[in-house]
């Protein structure tokens, strides 16, 4: 009798902890995870409630899976361009479309279940819930109700994310729409895309399915990657070009229908109306945060106009026990920003408001050949701040790494404060950028002024180095220096 009775509280008792647990982390994905082995790791229990495949936007359908396929078709580039030196000849053909498409997906697979699924076991303290349906706060303080069952945690911290959104265009819902993810589960390559949008997704995948033999044209708005220098931007939007790609920058749309070949975009250029048409349409205007089920309203939890749920420095919302990290914010939409946001929500949310979010020298990349590569501020963001400011710019014609690969497409802008001569931001336009950018980074944010990157020692025939010239050509003409030059 003793042990069935011993039995049943051990299962009372496991049950409360499960559904009244120091921190319910919403949302399976990077910042998610991240959130809750922290708080793990300082001895709370948490539940994990995750919807859909555990492991969120970027391992699964996002980063992963976009820049393998990226780097596959750099290949067939790369092997093709090699004639840019003398007698040398490349060749390289797709042959199998549907085997690399299944290579990328075992890669998925393969890094899901070593990042995530085999990573639960190390945590006792953690208890993973895969939703059949979606988190609802139900009005009573931080209840919530996943799948029926009614929790009451401490804490919460929402890690939801975000989902591909389409633009308010004309048609757009009665016409077939491929989004990143979808795009990249092709089995057979189209003869042509239109790509909608020229940010990050439109841009990468673009000139992917370009390498490929796919005719790609992407229309935008504005102009490509908006965020980043207007230089940067035009030159990228002329090495596409270079490509094959064609660029629409600057359109007005009118209206989208579909035809027997595909689909027909009509929309309004500078030199008057055009119809686009391609056999396959992939929309890549943007991202909106997963709020819409939460009922988050019913918490007293306050959202953006873009739909984020509104934090302050410490993550926290206008709820004091309801925290946030990542897509779902509407804000830095990069997975290491879910990550680390994570790590202080789960913080600030068990021990106290002690820990800030700081994105002041947070790097983004863009996986463009060459890359495109930024931190800190641009020249009109320091200007619109107040600054009085000062730029160099250096293309990679003055740069001995690229001069010696032949490869000297791109160009590296500095910004940094006249007064001060304390750095403030930068853009890299080179093939090797993403890895560039970091020492931009550690510049920011150590404080570093101009003269403190022009006299850092730099290996010579680096991309690196480049950034020395960049901060010397704030006061020199570096056509004027030699090799190496201090």
């Amino acid at each position: 009798m003793s042990d069935c009775c011993s039995t049943e509280v051990s299962d009372i008792s496991e049950t409360k902890k499960m559904t009244q647990p120091d921190l319910l982390v919403i949302g399976g994905g990077s910042g998610g995870f991240s959130a809750a082995i922290t708080a793990a790791e300082s001895g709370a229990n948490v539940v994990i409630a995750g919807h859909g495949t555990i492991g969120g936007t970027c391992v699964n359908v996002g980063c992963v899976p976009s820049k393998t396929m990226i780097r596959a078709m750099e290949a067939v580039h790369h092997a093709k361009d090699a004639a840019r030196f003398d007698g040398i000849k490349g060749t390289s053909e797709i042959f199998n479309w549907k085997a690399l498409v299944a290579q990328k997906q075992s890669l998925v697979d393969e890094l899901r279940k070593a990042k995530y699924e085999d990573v639960l076991p190390s945590y006792p303290n953690i208890t993973y819930v895969n939703m059949e349906d979606k988190a609802r706060f139900t009005g009573n303080r931080t209840e919530v109700d996943i799948d029926g069952v009614l929790y009451h945690p401490k804490k919460i911290v929402i890690a939801t994310g975000s989902s591909s959104a389409l633009p308010p265009i004309n048609g757009i819902q009665s016409v077939p729409v491929l989004d990143s993810t979808s795009a990249l589960e092709l089995e057979a390559l189209p003869k042509s895309l239109l790509v909608i949008g020229g940010g990050v997704i439109g841009v990468e995948l673009g000139q992917m399915f370009a390498r490929a033999g796919v005719k790609v044209t992407i229309c935008c708005r504005s102009r490509l990657l908006p965020e980043a220098e207007p230089e940067v931007s035009r030159a990228l939007a002329g090495y596409l070009r270079a490509e094959g790609v064609t660029v629409c920058d600057g359109v007005r749309y009118q209206k989208i229908e579909k035809t027997t070949k595909g689909i027909k975009l009509v929309c309004e250029t500078r030199a008057g109306l055009d119809a686009i048409e391609a056999e396959q349409l992939l929309v890549a205007t943007g991202r909106r945060p997963n709020t819409d089920a939460l009922d988050a309203d019913k918490a007293g939890i306050k959202l953006l106009k873009n739909g984020g749920i509104e934090i302050n420095e410490f993550m926290q919302s206008s709820n004091p026990d309801i925290y946030a990290t990542g897509d779902v914010t509407g804000n830095d939409m990069f997975v290491y920003m879910a990550a680390y946001g994570g790590k202080l929500a789960a913080k600030n949310a068990l021990d106290g408001n002690g820990h800030k979010y700081n994105n002041a020298a947070m790097p983004s990349v863009v996986f463009s050949d060459p890359q495109t590569a930024m931190v800190g501020l641009t020249e009109t963001q320091a200007r619109t701040q107040g600054h009085e400011v000062k730029t160099s710019i250096i293309t990679l014609d003055h740069v001995p790494r690229y001069i010696a690969a032949r490869d000297v497409r791109g160009l590296i802008k500095l910004v940094a404060d006249r007064e001060t001569d304390k750095l403030l931001g930068a853009n890299i336009l080179a093939p090797d950028g993403g890895e560039l950018v970091q020492t931009m980074v550690l510049a920011l944010k150590m404080g570093m002024t101009t003269a403190d990157l022009a006299n850092t020692i730099f290996p010579y025939l680096t991309g690196v180095e480049g950034l020395k010239l960049a901060a010397q050509t704030f006061d020199k003409d570096v056509n004027t220096l030699s090799c190496c030059a201090g």
